[in-house]
């Protein structure tokens, strides 16, 4: 993923939510918002969109089946940015059925092009709930339900079961989509994105009934890389505290790695393992995709067949699941997350300037040398 050649330049803007401010380089970095009591909060509810409601799925009460509905938030929702005109952000209104077990949703999700083609680049994009608006100047608090990279010039279709959010998509929400694009309507580079997003919900009982969504992480970005800026730092360590009348626990988290040229051409193509300790319990998993030949959109332009951290042009991101039902007690769950050890010596404070991988100085330069880091959000859900 990197810049497009002349777009380098193009004022980089703070945003809300799923965009931050530029990074050093002046390219824009990955999504950051910080985890606040309000993302703790926010989502430990019931499919009845309270703590405790009706439909028969809340903690307490026997499930009963919700009634068929598709769901509309986005359809062919214009995505793109004239540097007057900032439409990488979008919201759109969507109610879910307030009360109701579902033993199956299916997000369908998609991207298509504009009357001026599509953005010819691998973009990060993603699709939360806007749970809290931010006061005075602070992001909104938002729930990372998908991320999706846009393939290169081409539309893409995927399907994705989010069942276990349930308790997330539930009543009068507003959800959030943003694409990391930086053209537009007139651009020579193409008009940017047309993003539908549909969710398909069947009535039933769940093998297991989800009863709770608690944010751990919201998406963040981590340096990668550099003494100054410890992964833990943008990243620290939660402590959850977990519904009454739930029984096991499940960790969902989407992690990629962004930033070439680096040494070792980190973050985006090198491939480490992650770490996500729960309680005393380390969990460790390689975040690194091969398969995008095979699962990206087809007739796509550019490198979108070569491995990736996490991820593959044109392809949605594989969530990493992870059961940790023996890892709390107590009613408590402690959630901590690094990878392993490196040194980006391929940076511009470097005591020693080594090892940069596409023929760049040390300096960040917005194009074949961007920081590395490694976007990473992260829900608990709660089962009965």
């Amino acid at each position: 993923m990197r810049s497009l050649g002349p777009l380098a330049a193009t004022v980089c803007l703070a945003t809300i939510a799923f965009a931050s401010a530029c990074g050093s380089s002046g390219e824009p970095a990955a999504a950051a918002t910080g985890t606040s009591a309000a993302e703790t909060a926010s989502a430990s509810s019931s499919t009845s969109g309270g703590s405790g409601g009706s439909g028969g799925s809340s903690a307490g009460k026997d499930p009963v089946p919700g009634v068929d509905a598709m769901v509309t938030a986005f359809d062919k929702t214009p995505v793109y940015f004239t540097g007057t005109d900032n439409k990488r952000i979008v919201d759109a209104p969507a109610s879910f059925p307030a009360t109701g077990a579902y033993s199956k949703i299916i997000l369908h999700l998609s991207l298509d092009c504009p009357s001026g083609g599509c953005d010819p680049w691998d973009r990060l994009a993603t699709l939360g709930v806007v749970t809290a608006k931010g006061a005075s100047g602070d992001p909104d608090t938002v729930i990372e339900i998908e991320r999706f990279i846009t393939p290169y010039h081409v539309g893409a279709t995927w399907d994705i079961d989010v069942t276990d959010l349930r308790p997330l998509l539930s009543g009068d929400l507003t959800l959030r989509g943003f694409i990391d694009t930086w053209v537009g309507p007139g651009s020579q580079y193409g008009g940017g994105w047309l993003l539908t997003a549909k969710f398909e919900m069947t009535g039933g009982i769940p093998a297991a009934l989800p009863v709770a969504v608690m944010p751990v992480w919201t998406m963040r970005s981590a340096v990668y890389g550099d003494p100054a800026k410890p992964v833990a730092m943008s990243v620290p360590s939660q402590t959850l505290t977990l519904p009454a009348g739930t029984s096991s626990y499940a960790l969902r988290s989407f992690i990629t790695g962004h930033g070439q040229g680096n040494a070792g051409n980190c973050a985006e193509f090198c491939s480490k393992s992650h770490t996500l300790t729960v309680g005393t319990t380390a969990h460790a998993q390689k975040v690194w995709r091969t398969d995008c030949a095979k699962t990206a959109a087809p007739n796509q332009q550019g490198t979108y067949k070569y491995s990736r951290a996490g991820w593959c042009p044109g392809a949605d991101v594989k969530p990493w699941i992870l059961d940790i039902t023996s890892d709390v007690a107590g009613g408590m769950a402690t959630v901590a997350y690094d990878v392993e050890a490196y040194d980006n010596t391929c940076r511009p404070d470097a005591m020693s300037c080594a090892g940069c991988t596409l023929g760049s100085t040390c300096d960040y330069n917005g194009g074949n040398h961007t920081e590395p880091n490694y976007s990473v959000s992260t829900l608990l859900i709660a089962y009965r």
